[in-house]
């Protein structure tokens, strides 16, 4: 994504404010959910719910006035995928995976998708593989077990804001 906002700093000013907004909201709402999640290990509807409409709002608002409507599909495409395979893994092992971590892979396919079809797998991926070193680092010092439950959504947000770093997955 800062690959792509580079891209939208050489076109119409507006496009590259609402994309950096659209960043920067994603930024705050990582702090949060990061902070909720690792004390209470939940992640608010109040801060995810509404999360929807405002990335959807700055970030299809960036594409129109940058000229990139395709963005829309992508953007959609991304959000449906990234939910719809948490919703499946969720299914798959219900004590596993929380309803707020599958909200949250939504917001978080919003994002990726827009950015491409690469970053939505690099985002997906990076999240599992960060908490699963996270996890392995818990059992190696002997802090935890292979049983020891996580806060997995610092892991999918960090996963994704690392995905969207990398200039040239799309």
């Amino acid at each position: 994504m800062w690959g792509i906002l580079g891209e939208y700093w050489s076109g119409p000013w507006l496009s590259a404010l609402l994309l950096l907004a659209a960043l920067g909201y994603l930024v705050v709402l990582a702090w949060k959910l990061t902070v909720a999640d690792i004390r209470t290990r939940r992640l608010p509807d109040r801060l995810v719910v509404p999360a929807y409409p405002v990335s959807a709002l700055l970030l299809g608002a960036a594409a129109l006035t940058a000229g990139e409507p395709g963005r829309f599909t992508s953007m959609a495409l991304g959000g449906v995928l990234l939910l719809s395979g948490y919703l499946l893994l969720r299914a798959a092992s219900p004590s596993g995976l929380g309803l707020g971590d599958v909200k949250l892979a939504g917001v978080l396919g919003l994002y990726l998708g827009f950015a491409g079809f690469g970053y939505l797998l690099a985002g997906a991926a990076a999240g599992f593989v960060l908490g699963g070193l996270w996890g392995l680092g818990l059992v190696v010092s002997r802090r935890g077990t292979g049983k020891t439950r996580i806060a997995f959504g610092p892991f999918m947000l960090a996963g994704a804001l690392l995905a969207l770093a990398v200039p040239g997955l799309e």
